[in-house]
């Protein structure tokens, strides 16, 4: 058995693998795989999945599984699976400081710095302590911010389309009450034919006059172009992004807006969580080949 890691991963990870069988990194032996290893670069289309006759197995580290054909690989007899579990704290963690990096205008103060200017008077900060966080998608993650800012004695509002309840936060019924009434917005919707571009015009127009949104979830389901422009009016306060239309981006047009924070779709990629996710996977491949003896 063949087993393709197609993306990066922890070191560690091909020496743990070869229990299960022959490890490469070879993406030219693609057609040879029976298990692929991918994060998000990889994208598993329709062709990519054509062009590997032995796959059975495909293995995303990570949450999204949106850069992969689940459909056309069902209908293949190809298993898809990922690990959520494992990013839970890695991604939380980012929402947060990215949260706190926008409150504190940490980006604008270190580039002033660094260009010889002292803007102590231009430096503009508020609290995290008594805002209102509004969670969209109370997931794994979701659930993790927002226990986080409750450390930080914020009220939680969230709004997730299958959650009613939760210990962590105020759930409302719909998408426009907690975007109306939070001054922090962290976004951590899945991308869907639904969710596409649903953070558009329209919905920041109901944001609070100086908001803050930070989206670590999915870049397409945030209209990049209707966030500028809400940056540039004043109407938002701020925005901090993770995820991207294509990594890396390619003439963002937040690139030329104001109060903006930005990190290179490193959501995951922590130590810790590498390490998890490679645990995660070796667990999955065992349980595979269990299954497949047992047949």
């Amino acid at each position: 058995m063949l087993i393709l890691i197609s993306d990066s991963f922890n070191q560690s990870l091909p020496e743990k693998l070869k229990k299960f069988g022959e490890v490469t990194n070879d993406k030219n032996r693609l057609s040879e795989a029976e298990i692929v290893l991918i994060r998000s670069k990889t994208k598993a289309t329709k062709e990519y999945i054509d062009s590997a006759p032995n796959l059975k197995l495909i293995l995303r580290g990570g949450v999204g599984l949106d850069n992969v054909d689940i459909q056309y690989a069902v209908s293949k007899g190809i298993q898809v699976k990922n690990t959520a579990e494992a990013s839970t704290t890695a991604v939380a963690e980012l929402a947060f400081s990215m949260m706190m990096g926008l409150a504190n205008q940490v980006n604008f103060a270190d580039n002033s710095m660094r260009e010889g200017k002292w803007l102590k008077k231009e430096i503009h900060r508020v609290e995290l302590y008594g805002k209102t966080l509004g969670i969209l998608g109370m997931g794994r993650i979701g659930t993790s911010l927002a226990i986080r800012a409750r450390a930080f004695q914020m009220r939680v509002l969230a709004w997730h389309p299958d959650v009613h309840f939760s210990d962590f936060a105020e759930i409302r019924p719909t998408l426009d009450e907690v975007i109306k009434e939070s001054d922090f917005i962290s976004v951590h919707i899945p991308l869907l034919d639904e969710t596409a571009g649903m953070i558009n015009k329209e919905k920041l127009s109901l944001c609070k006059k100086g908001a803050f949104i930070i989206n670590t979830g999915r870049a397409q389901v945030v209209n990049e172009n209707d966030v500028a422009e809400s940056l540039k009016s004043g109407h938002l306060g701020g925005y901090a992004t993770d995820v991207w239309q294509k990594d890396p981006p390619d003439g963002s047009p937040l690139f030329e807006a104001p109060n903006c924070l930005f990190s290179p779709h490193v959501g995951a990629s922590t130590q810790e969580n590498m390490t998890r996710i490679g645990i995660v996977m070796e667990m999955l491949i065992d349980l595979y080949i269990e299954e497949k003896n047992k047949g």
